[in-house]
């Protein structure tokens, strides 16, 4: 699990092709690793990748055909900036929100304009994601933890705020700029629990909330 709160910007040092998948070599920047072990998790850019390689600089992970498939993680080039995010520790602050790492979909950015000394952006979501981003509540964009400030149809804005745009690489984003989209987990175990497939005999939608403790 992790916390969308971005600890370290670090590059794609080499990308090797691996029969049919890759394997990403990353320069972790200042991330500390002191305590970072093979097998570990690390979010890049919103991605849960597993180290199998640890170096002075930084670590290796393999990338699936299906993570390379789903998330821009497969179009990264050497020398592309990511976001970094070593797992959550219990017990520490949860500064964002609970993430998974499992990144649900790409989005684009439509665009960006200056609101104060703030950056207003506006991402266009995939129609089947779109149902789980409410003003409000919480979206990640490229591992990074934003509350949605406003939503029209498969749109929504996110306000970037000076320190987020320091210590991460929204500062590097254009319109047009593909995005890995992870929605919250609370939206989407929701969706499960009033699904008619989760429970046949549930009933209507407020018993389904009083079964399973919502409301």
């Amino acid at each position: 699990m992790f916390t969308g709160i971005i600890q370290a910007t670090g590059s794609i040092v080499t990308r090797q092709a691996r029969d049919g998948d890759a394997r990403l070599t990353i320069d972790t920047g200042t991330l500390d690793l002191s305590r970072t072990a093979i097998g570990d998790s690390i979010a890049v850019n919103g991605c849960c990748l597993t180290v199998v390689e640890l170096s002075a600089r930084g670590f290796s992970a393999d990338v699936s055909r299906e993570t390379l498939a789903l998330t821009t993680l497969g179009n990264l080039a050497e020398g592309s900036r990511v976001n970094l995010e070593a797992a959550a520790v219990l017990g520490q602050p949860l500064g964002g929100h609970l993430l998974s790492g499992h990144v649900d979909g790409v989005a684009e950015l439509g665009s960006r304009e200056a609101d104060a000394r703030s950056l207003r952006l506006r991402f266009r979501a995939p129609a089947e994601l779109a149902r789980y981003i409410a003003r409000k509540g919480a979206v990640a964009i490229d591992g990074v933890s934003l509350t949605v400030n406003a939503v029209a149809d498969n749109e929504f804005e996110v306000n970037i705020v000076p320190h987020t745009l320091t210590a991460t690489i929204i500062e590097d984003y254009a319109p047009g700029r593909r995005v890995n989209l992870e929605v919250d987990l609370v939206a989407r175990y929701l969706e499960r629990l009033l699904s008619a497939d989760a429970d046949q005999s549930a009933g209507g939608t407020r018993e389904v909330l009083q079964r399973y403790g919502y409301i």
